[in-house]
């Protein structure tokens, strides 16, 4: 079953030696015809769905519910759960998704003495307030899923560790600049998200008047996120 539509994985498909190959009806131009049979999909709805689309062609049933079997993960060495913490993954490929310097400061300025654990493949040196625990480039992936399960709160900009935190948490934000979050947001409706200033739940995003054209993620945003922050993540009276 081909998911990703691209030439590569159409080829690759094709050198597996398999007897028959899905794929959906949304793949790049001229590549349908590798497929022995193809999934009628939206192109303009969320990528779960079109996944699902895909399996119900090769036969599978799917239930009104859907479980993501996300592993339990690897806990870090010398990392206590307690106090409670706020995940920040604020990097991601691609042109303005990544958070500033000065955001990721005033993020952690902001929710103190809550502490704040920043995860992700950062370029640059970030500075880190005394509640800050700078885990870039130091977590693998099962670690980093760990870290997931066990903060009382994860905000990442649109990237995959957002969707994994979505998968496993409604205590999720997702900051989405140019994106579209309808379409390749959270796939959990008691999840958030971020889009120009505004913050929506992803089950309201249907009927929400949103604008298309985005902005980046300032300074001046991290208030309101913090405001919704801090009722999930109590701080602690040992570092209060």
């Amino acid at each position: 079953m081909d998911f990703h539509g691209s030439l590569r994985s159409v080829l690759i498909a094709k050198i597996s030696g398999a007897k028959e190959i899905y794929g959906m009806s949304n793949s790049l131009a001229g590549k349908a015809w590798f497929y022995d049979r193809v999934a009628q999909v939206n192109r303009r709805s969320h990528p779960v769905e079109r996944y699902l689309k895909l399996v119900e062609c090769a036969g599978a049933t799917i239930g009104e519910s859907l479980r993501c079997s996300v592993p339990s993960g690897d806990p870090l060495p010398r990392f206590d759960a307690h106090p409670p913490f706020v995940l920040l993954h604020p990097f991601a490929r691609g042109h303005d998704k990544s958070l500033s310097n000065a955001v990721i400061e005033e993020f952690c300025q902001l929710l103190a003495p809550t502490r704040v654990v920043v995860v992700g493949q950062a370029h640059n040196r970030i500075n880190t307030p005394e509640n800050c625990i700078d885990l870039t480039r130091q977590t693998s992936l099962l670690q980093l899923t760990w870290l997931i399960r066990v903060a009382r709160f994860v905000v990442s900009v649109e990237s995959g560790p957002m969707h994994i935190a979505a998968a496993v948490t409604p205590n999720t934000l997702s900051i989405h600049t140019w994106s579209d979050p309808l379409r390749i947001g959270p796939y959990n409706p008691d999840a958030w998200v971020w889009k120009h200033g505004q913050l929506y739940r992803v089950g309201d995003l249907e009927t929400a008047k949103i604008r298309k054209r985005g902005r980046g993620f300032r300074r001046k945003d991290v208030a309101s996120v913090v405001d919704l922050i801090r009722p999930r993540v109590p701080i602690d009276p040992m570092v209060a």
